[in-house]
C-alpha cells in the first residue's frame, strides 16, 4: 500500500479524533486498538486492516468509508462477504451444530445490525451477518417452547432484513430476493402481524427490481388490508409505512391518484405518532416528507415542482425529536438531486449529491441514480471538470 495512502488515512483518523476532542489514548481505549497502533496510523506509518478501520470508525462514530476514502476496497470486501451470507442461508432450515447464546444476547447483536442498516454501514453488517445468521438459525431450530421459537424467528427476520439491505444496495438481486423470502418465512414463524407487515414492506424491493410496479402496489394494498388496526405506535407505524411505500410504487407506475391516496393515508397516520424507528422502519412526519419527494420524482413532469418546493423549505433533520437515520437522509438528497437535474438546476443537483455522499457514503456510492445523474452532469457540463470527474470515478460512473 503506498505511503501516501497510509498518510491520508492517518490524517483522516487524526482529524476525526480531534473533532471529537479525544486523545490518542482515548481512541485506543474506546476502539480496543493499541495505543502504539493508533499513533503509528496517525503518523502514516501503518496502513490499518479492515478490522482496525472498522474499530476506529465505531469509536469515532463515523462511517469506515470516511476514513478509507477507498470505495473499491470496501466494495470488494462487501461482495466477498456476501458470498458467505449466501453459503449460510443455503442451510437455513438445517444449521450446523455449535454454540448458541441466550436470546437476550442475540437480541443485542440483531439490534446493532439494524442500527448499522439504518446508518448505511453496510461493510459492518456484512462482516457480522454470516455468523449471526447461522447462530440465529440454530436458536430457532433448538427452541424448546413456542414463545422462544417465536422470539428467535422474529430476531432472524430482522437479521435477514439487515443482510438483504446490503445485497439489494450492492446489486446482488438474486440473493436479495432470497433473503426477502426468508424474512417472510421467519415472520410467519414469529406468528406476529407486525413482523408480517415489516416483511411486506421489504418485499417491495423485489417489485422495484423487476419493474413490476403494478403487482407491487397490489401486494402492498393486500398487506395494508391484513395489517393490524392502527392502535398504538407500532401498529400505526406498520400500516403508515406500508401506505408510504405504496405511494412510491404507485408513483413509479404513473398512478397519480393511487399515489396521492396512499400519501394522504400515510400523512394522517404519521401525524399521530412521533418520528422514530418502529420494528426496523423509520416512520413519522419527517419520513413521510422524504417520501413525498420520492413520489413527486417518480411521477415526474409537473410534479417535480412539489419536490423542489420541499427541498427549498425543509431539510431532513439529523438531530432532535424528528431526526432521521442516515440512510433515509441521504436518500432524500439523491431524490432531490434528480428533481433538480430534470428541472435544469445542474449545480443544485450536484450539491445535493455531495450532501448525500457526506451523510452516507456507502449508500450513495451504490445508488444507481447517483451514477446515472453524475454521468448526465458530466455530459452537460465540461467532462474534464476535475471535481465532477473525481466524484464520477468514486461512484463508478466512469472507470
Amino acid at each position: 500500500m503506498p505511503v501516501s495512502t497510509a498518510r491520508a488515512v492517518g490524517g483522516r483518523v487524526k482529524t476525526a479524533r480531534q473533532v471529537r476532542k479525544m486523545t490518542q489514548r482515548d481512541l485506543s481505549a474506546v476502539s480496543g486498538v493499541s495505543f502504539s497502533m493508533v499513533r503509528a496510523i496517525e503518523r502514516g506509518g501503518r496502513m490499518p486492516s479492515d478490522a482496525v478501520v472498522e474499530a476506529l470508525a465505531a469509536a469515532l462514530g463515523v462511517d469506515p468509508m470516511r476514513l478509507l476514502q477507498d470505495p473499491g476496497r470496501a466494495a470488494a470486501r462487501i461482495h466477498e462477504s456476501l458470498g458467505a451470507v449466501s453459503d449460510v442461508i443455503a442451510s437455513f432450515d438445517c444449521p450446523d451444530d455449535g454454540a448458541t447464546r441466550p436470546l437476550d444476547q442475540l437480541h443485542q447483536d440483531v439490534d446493532e445490525l439494524a442500527n448499522w442498516r439504518l446508518g448505511a454501514q453496510y461493510l459492518r453488517i456484512v462482516r457480522s451477518a454470516p455468523q449471526l445468521l447461522e447462530e440465529l438459525a440454530r436458536a430457532l431450530d433448538c427452541s424448546t417452547s413456542e414463545e422462544k421459537r417465536a422470539q428467535a424467528a422474529a430476531l432472524l427476520a430482522s437479521a435477514y432484513r439487515s443482510a438483504d439491505a446490503v445485497a439489494y444496495k450492492h446489486g446482488a438481486k438474486d440473493l436479495s430476493a432470497r433473503l426477502v423470502e426468508l424474512m417472510r418465512w421467519a415472520a410467519e414463524r414469529a406468528d406476529d402481524d407486525l413482523q408480517r407487515a415489516a416483511a411486506a414492506y421489504v418485499r417491495t424491493e423485489t417489485f422495484f427490481s423487476a419493474g413490476a410496479h403494478r403487482a407491487g402496489l397490489r401486494a402492498l394494498e393486500r398487506a395494508i388490508d391484513a395489517s393490524p388496526a392502527p392502535d398504538g405506535n407500532n401498529a400505526t407505524a406498520a400500516r403508515g409505512a406500508l401506505h408510504m411505500r405504496a405511494a412510491v410504487i404507485a408513483g413509479r407506475d404513473g398512478n397519480a391518484a393511487a399515489a396521492g391516496q396512499h400519501m394522504a393515508e400515510a400523512t394522517t397516520l404519521a401525524d399521530r405518532i412521533p418520528e422514530g424507528v418502529y420494528l426496523g422502519t423509520a416512520f413519522g412526519p419527517s419520513s413521510v416528507r422524504v417520501h413525498a419527494v420520492s413520489v413527486a420524482v417518480s411521477l415526474g413532469n409537473e410534479h417535480l415542482q412539489d419536490a423542489l418546493d420541499i427541498g427549498m423549505t425543509w431539510k431532513p433533520p439529523a438531530k432532535g425529536r424528528d431526526a432521521l437515520p442516515a440512510e433515509r437522509r441521504s436518500g432524500f438528497y439523491i431524490e432531490l438531486a434528480r428533481a433538480q437535474l430534470w428541472s435544469g438546476r445542474r449545480d443544485a443537483a450536484y450539491e445535493s449529491l455531495k450532501v448525500a455522499r457526506r451523510i452516507a457514503p456507502q449508500a450513495t456510492r451504490e445508488h444507481p441514480w447517483v451514477r446515472e445523474d453524475i454521468a448526465t452532469l458530466r455530459r452537460l457540463r465540461r467532462a474534464d471538470n476535475e471535481d465532477l470527474s473525481a466524484f464520477a470515478a468514486w461512484c463508478g460512473s466512469i472507470g
